[in-house]
Formats: C-alpha cells, sequence, structure tokens
C-alpha cells in the first residue's frame, strides 16, 4: 500500500471511529465515502452541534494552511470567520440548532503565509446525523474577474476615468453617509465642466486628435484634484461623465471657497495649451460651480444645479467659471414655469387689457389709445409684457395670444365708439411682434377681426419695433404693405433706438413714428438747471424729418407739463405718458373720452 493510500486509509479510520463513538445508533457509511469525503478537492469539515470540527479533509486543511488532524477539536466559526457579523453568527447558530436549512455567506480569511483570498462558506445538516456538513470554495480568482469587469464597467475607455455610472454611485454615496454625521463638514461640491468647441476639433482634426485631447485633459483634472484634495482621506473624483463633459466632486467641502480656488485652477490648467504628437492645440472650458449642504440635496438636484451654472457660463461667454446663484435660478424658474403655462392661459381667459391715452399736445383731447396686455396669473399676480411677451415670441404662442389682443382691443374701441356717439371716435394701437407677421396671416386676421367688430381700418394702428421694420423685406414689407392700402395705420414704436435707414424709412408703408422716452427724458426742467440745446434740436429735426415724409409723431414717456410744452414747441402731434394717465381699464378711458386728461 502507498503511503498515500495509507494515510487515507488511516483518516477514514479515525472518521469511522468517531462517529461511532458520538453517534452509535447512527449507520456509519462505508469506507468509500470516508476515503471521497478525504479526497475532494472542495474544501470541507464535518462540525458538531457545539460548533467543533469533528473531521476535515486535506482540501481544507490546504486551503487554511496545516494538516487535517490538527483542524480537529477547533471552533469552525474562528476557522472561517464567521463570528465578525452579527446576522451571521445568528444564522450559523440556527443551523447547529437543526432550525435553518442552510448558510451560505463569503468570506475573506486570511492564509498564514500572508495572502488574503475570498471564500464562499457553505454550512448544512447531513442527513440522519445532528451534524453540518461545512464547505469552503475557494472564489479569489472569480472574486478578481468581476472586479476587473467592474472596473471595466466603471470606467471610462478613452481617458480610464470613472464614468457617469461610478460618478452617480459615489455621489450617492456621499450624500447617503453625510445623513449619518461621520465627523465631516456635511457640505457637498461639484465642479461640472465641458470644453468649448471640442466638437471643432473632431470635425478638423478627427476623432482621434480628439481622444487624444480629452485623455490630456483628463490627466489635467486628475492633476488639479489630486493637488485641492492633497492630505485628504480619497481625495476629490474626476469623472468624464460623456462627450466632453467632466465632472469633480469635492466630499466633505470646507466652503465656496475651496470650489472657486479648484475651478480657477482647472480653467487655467485646461486653457495651456497641449502638444499631441506634434500638434499643438489650445482650449478652453466652461464650468459650472455648486457648493451646498448636503442634507437635503438630492443627487439629481444637485446636478440640476450644476447643469443651470454650467448653462449660465456658456451664455455669458464661455472660458468662465460661474458659481450657482438661487435668485438667478429662482428667476429661470419662474420664466420656465410661465413659459409651460403661457399657452393655456389664453385659453382659460387669464389675460387682459389695459389702455394708456395717446392725446393730441394742441388741444389736450385724447386721440386714440394704447393697447397693453397684462397676465392675471394664479401664482405670481398680475404680470406686465416685459415679463411674458419675449417667453411668448420664443416658443411661438405669441400668435395666438397677439390674436386675442388684437381681436379684443378692437372690439373694446368699437364699443366706446358706440356708446358715446357724440364724441370723435379714438383709435386703439397695438403692439405687433414680428414673428406674428411671419407665422401668420397677420392680413388675414386683421381683415376678419375688423370685418367682425365693425371696426373702421382707420381706428385700427398697428405698432412694431424700428428694427422688425426696418429690417422688413419679402413677406413682412409685403403685408405691411397690404395693411396699409386696407387702411389701417403702421407706427413705428421705441423710433430712434436702433440703426435707422432714412433713406430706407420713405419707402415703407407707415404712417406713424414713435419716439422713444429716452429722448422725452432729457426735455425735463430740474431745479436750478437749463435744458440741454441740443435735445430739442433732434427731436425737433426729427419731427421735421416725419412731417416731410407726412408721418405723424407721438412722443412716449412724457411725465411732466413742462416737457408737454417742449414737445408741442417742436411741433410734435401727440404724447403719451403719465402726465395724462397710467394704463387703466376701458371704463376710465371712456371717461376720459371728450375731455382733456392731465389738464
Amino acid at each position: 500500500m502507498s503511503a498515500t493510500s495509507e494515510g487515507t486509509g488511516s483518516a477514514a479510520d479515525s472518521i469511522r471511529s468517531t462517529l461511532t463513538e458520538r453517534h452509535p445508533t447512527v449507520p456509519v457509511p462505508p469506507r468509500d465515502y470516508r476515503a471521497a469525503f478525504d479526497a475532494a478537492h472542495l474544501a470541507m469539515a464535518l462540525v458538531g452541534r457545539d460548533g467543533e470540527v469533528i473531521a476535515a479533509n486535506r482540501a481544507l486543511a490546504g486551503l487554511l494552511g496545516g494538516e487535517p488532524h490538527a483542524l480537529a477539536g477547533r471552533h469552525a466559526a474562528d476557522l472561517v470567520d464567521l463570528a465578525a457579523e452579527a446576522r451571521t453568527w445568528q444564522a450559523y447558530k440556527e443551523v447547529l440548532r437543526g432550525r435553518q436549512a442552510r448558510l451560505r455567506c463569503t468570506r475573506r480569511l486570511k492564509h498564514p503565509d500572508g495572502h488574503s483570498l475570498w471564500t464562499e462558506v457553505t454550512l448544512e445538516p447531513v442527513a440522519g446525523t445532528p451534524d453540518v456538513l461545512l464547505s469552503v470554495a475557494d472564489i479569489s480568482d472569480r472574486r478578481d474577474l468581476q472586479a476587473r469587469l467592474r472596473h471595466l464597467q466603471m470606467h471610462d475607455p478613452v481617458t480610464r476615468l470613472p464614468n457617469r455610472a461610478l460618478f452617480f454611485e459615489r455621489l450617492s454615496a456621499a450624500l447617503e453617509s453625510s445623513a449619518y454625521g461621520q465627523g465631516g463638514t456635511g457640505r457637498i461640491g461639484l465642479c461640472y465642466l465641458d470644453l468649448d468647441g471640442f466638437k471643432a476639433v473632431n470635425d478638423t482634426l478627427g476623432h482621434r486628435v480628439g481622444d487624444r485631447l480629452l485623455t490630456a485633459v483628463a490627466a489635467r483634472l486628475t492633476q488639479c484634484a489630486d493637488q485641492s484634495g492633497y492630505g485628504r482621506t480619497g481625495g476629490h473624483l474626476v469623472a468624464r461623465l460623456g462627450g466632453d463633459e467632466f465632472a469633480l466632486l469635492v466630499e466633505d467641502s470646507t466652503g465656496t471657497e475651496e470650489l472657486v480656488d479648484l475651478a480657477r485652477s482647472v480653467l487655467a490648467a485646461v486653457q495651456e495649451p497641449f502638444d499631441l504628437a506634434g500638434q499643438r492645440l489650445s482650449v478652453s472650458a466652461s464650468i459650472g460651480v455648486v457648493e451646498r449642504d448636503a442634507a437635503g440635496t438630492s443627487a439629481t438636484g444637485l446636478m440640476q444645479a450644476a447643469d443651470t451654472t454650467l448653462y449660465w457660463a456658456k451664455a455669458d461667454g464661455k472660458a468662465r467659471w460661474t458659481l450657482f446663484d438661487p435668485e438667478r435660478n429662482a428667476h429661470r424658474m419662474t420664466r420656465q414655469a410661465l413659459s409651460s403655462t403661457l399657452r393655456p392661459a389664453v385659453e382659460r381667459g387669464e389675460f387682459g387689457l389695459e389702455y394708456q391715452p395717446l392725446v393730441d399736445l394742441e388741444s389736450g383731447a385724447v386721440r386714440g389709445v394704447e393697447a397693453l396686455v397684462r397676465w392675471n396669473h394664479p401664482q405670481f399676480g398680475t404680470l406686465t409684457p416685459n415679463r411674458f411677451i419675449g417667453i411668448a415670441e420664443e416658443d411661438g404662442s405669441i400668435v395666438q395670444l397677439g390674436r386675442w389682443v388684437l381681436a379684443t382691443a378692437c372690439r373694446q374701441a368699437r364699443r366706446w365708439q358706440i356708446e358715446q356717439p357724440s364724441d370723435a371716435p379714438v383709435f386703439v394701437s397695438v403692439n405687433v411682434a414680428v414673428r406674428q407677421v411671419w407665422d401668420s396671416d397677420l392680413v388675414g386676421d386683421v381683415a376678419e377681426i375688423l370685418a367682425e367688430t365693425g371696426l373702421a381700418p382707420q381706428l385700427l394702428q398697428l405698432e412694431l419695433t424700428e428694427s422688425a421694420v426696418m429690417g422688413s423685406a419679402g413677406r413682412p414689407l409685403q403685408a405691411l404693405q397690404a395693411l396699409s392700402d386696407m387702411g389701417v395705420r403702421i407706427a413705428i414704436d421705441d423710433f430712434g433706438t436702433g440703426y435707422s435707414n432714412l433713406a430706407y424709412l420713405s419707402r415703407l408703408p407707415v404712417s406713424v413714428l414713435k419716439l422713444d422716452g429716452s429722448f422725452v427724458r432729457g426735455f425735463r426742467y430740474e431745479e436750478g438747471a437749463h435744458p440741454n440745446p441740443a435735445d430739442e434740436t433732434i427731436v425737433e429735426a426729427l419731427v421735421q424729418l416725419a412731417h416731410r415724409l407726412g408721418l405723424t409723431v407721438t412722443a412716449e414717456c412724457v411725465e411732466t407739463a413742462g416737457q408737454a410744452a417742449r414737445l408741442r414747441r417742436v411741433g410734435c402731434d401727440t404724447g403719451q405718458g403719465w402726465l395724462y394717465s397710467r394704463a387703466v381699464g376701458p371704463e376710465l378711458i371712456a371717461e376720459m373720452i371728450g375731455t382733456r386728461p392731465g389738464a
């Protein structure tokens, strides 16, 4: 008999005699089973109800270091570290007592020679006996493979930086740990950046050069983060979120100043020229900076703030960092809320019109009114046009809103005419956005509304800004000409604020110039000061030019009697402003018709 077989046989005899002594009434398996137990590649041990090892095979002894007989009598929990966790320890005791069918857990064990190994430990009862079988499988190779696969899954293949998935995992863990107060600052910071003009690099030099640039940028960002986070446990996390977007996460931030310093260093580092295999490139970056108390902050909320701030940095001119501003963000959120509710607000009837009189400067009589729209918002109260007209022009709802304003104003002007037949009828002036000319049949809408309301075309005036009218060509010019041919008056609003082509002015179908209020403000007499004669000269020249072209002139922002007197002296036709009245409801306008407001 060989030495191996003798050893196996003696071990089997030892196990057999032990089982016979401990359980004389239980049939002992044949010698073959004992031999298989000892020769098996799976590390195993038979464990008694008291938790002591009855017998161990060679595989277990080799895994833990030593000889099988040296393991007998030792506590199984000590061999495979089952007491390290309360839940595992409790389950282990339940298996020994026969109250639980199986326990399976993962344990990291240390071999006597110093190296560590990952194992999967299983305990389950041996049928027909009160003992349990302990098996220990070495899963170190599997764990290493899983770790490598996870690294590939969680890192960007180009820059080798953590990717979006790992970034959000780390961010969520940081926010969660801060909630339990583990001695940190309880604050968190983020620098969110992208490269300015990176698409041009890809388009002109190719994606290979673009990838090299991204790798070089990643190296500089990592260096900045290491320098900023020197001495910290783990430092700062640098991640590539996709494309040319990067993030630097600062856990346990010490305040805004730390994030600003980091953003400055990153901006300076990125702006240094890159030498990529003989290709010298210069780029810049825009950075959004957010720093706040981690309590009550979500990963989604932090990233939304960072994305918004990055957009501000881009909008402010690029190649800069911008700090998150709660007030500016509140304004943006309000604008977004208005944008999302503007269209249905027209259908819900949330808009109303007020009217400001246009007064003849010679007689003081009301000649017309300008219709000014107001939004009676259920959340933000009464909003003036400067709060929502720009939004309406951007999303196209100005067409729907503009048609409602036009119809409502014409209907009201006709009602004044019917209710006060003895007074001279007043015209109504309505502001028109250039998008209404492009995106709708303005001529058709005006004709239809005039027919529906019965208002004469001569009692409707449409106001367009100077920049819109002076740049008119093609369809807009044709529309203005058709409206003028219909008898509708066309007015240039805020005249004098743009770059007027006066030669072109003579060829436009315009009948009224409305002088911008900046001209009129210079007419105000101040105590102890004399008026600037240049202001009067400019206005007088504009009035004379307009009259020579057959146009009438309205002065906006008339606030004092002195201003009105000077405007009257230079020949201005009508005035509009607080001297006469603020914008008011239609019932008050009815009282002004036939009187001299402000007199």
